[in-house]
C-alpha cells in the first residue's frame, strides 16, 4: 500500500516538476524573443508604408528599408482641425511611441460613432492619427495615410498614399485582415492593387468619389478616374473597401487635413 502511494506521489512530483520547468522555459523564451518580435513588427510596418508609397525596392535589405524610411517625416494630425500637433497632446512622449490602435480604443482620445456615421464599420474614430510625409524642395510630394474599415469577416488595416495634390492615388495596400482566401483576400493581389495608382479620390465638388465597379471599369466612363474593378465573388469585402475609402477621405477622416495639404498650408514639417 505504501509502495502504491509512493508511486503516485512520485508521479505527481515529476509531473509538477515538468510543468514548472516548461513554464520557466516558455516564459524565458517569451522574454528573450520579445525584442526580436518588436523589431520585426516595426520593420514590417516600415515595409508596408514604403510599399504603399511606391518607395520599396524589390528585394530590399533591412538596411535599405531603414535608410529609405528615415527620409519620410512622421507627423501627428488632429483630425478635427487638420493641424499638426505635438506628440504630448495625444499623450505620447515622441512620434515614434505613438500607438494608433491604443489611441482609437481610448475614450479620452476617440469617440464612439453612431450607425449613420460609421459607414466604415470601425465603431470608434480616434481624434489623432499618425501620417507620413515625403517632401521635395520644401513641398509635400506624397502623403501616406492609415486607413481601416470592416470587410466581410474582419477589419482591414492599410495605408493609402496620395500625391502632393491630395487627390491622386500613388498606392493602396492592406497589411492586416482576415478576409477569405481567394475571394476577399484578393485585396493583396498585386494585379488588383495595380489598378489604384493614378486614380482620383475626389470629384469636381471635392467629395469622395471612389467606387468599386462590378465587372470591368469602362475607360470611357466619366467616372472611370474614380473607379476600380471590384473583387470577384467578394461583394462585401469590396463594399468595405469602398466604404473605408469614402469615410477616411471624408470630413470625419482626413479631408480637413488634405485640404490644407492641397492649399500648401501643411508644408511646415
Amino acid at each position: 500500500m505504501s509502495s502504491a502511494n509512493d508511486s503516485i506521489k512520485n508521479v505527481i512530483i515529476v509531473a509538477l516538476s515538468l510543468c514548472i520547468v516548461c513554464s520557466v522555459i516558455v516564459s524565458a523564451a517569451a522574454v528573450l524573443l520579445k525584442p526580436i518580435q518588436v523589431k520585426n513588427k516595426t520593420l514590417n510596418l516600415k515595409e508596408n508604408v514604403l510599399r504603399s508609397a511606391g518607395m520599396l525596392p524589390e528585394n530590399a535589405t533591412k538596411k535599405e528599408i531603414e535608410q529609405i524610411f528615415d527620409t519620410i517625416i512622421p507627423k501627428i494630425v488632429d483630425l478635427e482641425t487638420g493641424e499638426y500637433v505635438e506628440p504630448d497632446v495625444a499623450g505620447y512622449a515622441t512620434v515614434g511611441n505613438f500607438d494608433q490602435k491604443k489611441v482609437q480604443s481610448n475614450p479620452a482620445t476617440s469617440k464612439a460613432l453612431s450607425s449613420s456615421e460609421d459607414i466604415a464599420g470601425i465603431k470608434r474614430r480616434e481624434r489623432y492619427a499618425k501620417v507620413y510625409l515625403v517632401t521635395e524642395d520644401g513641398q509635400i510630394s506624397r502623403v501616406i495615410l492609415p486607413v481601416r474599415g470592416y470587410g466581410l469577416w474582419s477589419t482591414l488595416y492599410g495605408y493609402l498614399t496620395l500625391k502632393g495634390d491630395a487627390d491622386t492615388v500613388i498606392g493602396l495596400g492592406f497589411y492586416d485582415h482576415k478576409e477569405t482566401p481567394g475571394l476577399g483576400a484578393e485585396v493583396d493581389n498585386p494585379s488588383w492593387k495595380a489598378q489604384w495608382p493614378g486614380k482620383e479620390i475626389y470629384n469636381d465638388n471635392w467629395q469622395p468619389a471612389t467606387t468599386l465597379v462590378k465587372g470591368n471599369v469602362n475607360p470611357n466612363s466619366p467616372t472611370a478616374k474614380y473607379s476600380v474593378d471590384s473583387l470577384s465573388g467578394a461583394t462585401l469585402t469590396a463594399k468595405g473597401v469602398e466604404n473605408l475609402m469614402r469615410y477616411w477621405m471624408g470630413p470625419s477622416g482626413f479631408k480637413t487635413f488634405l485640404e490644407k495639404v492641397r492649399a500648401g498650408e501643411a508644408n511646415n514639417v
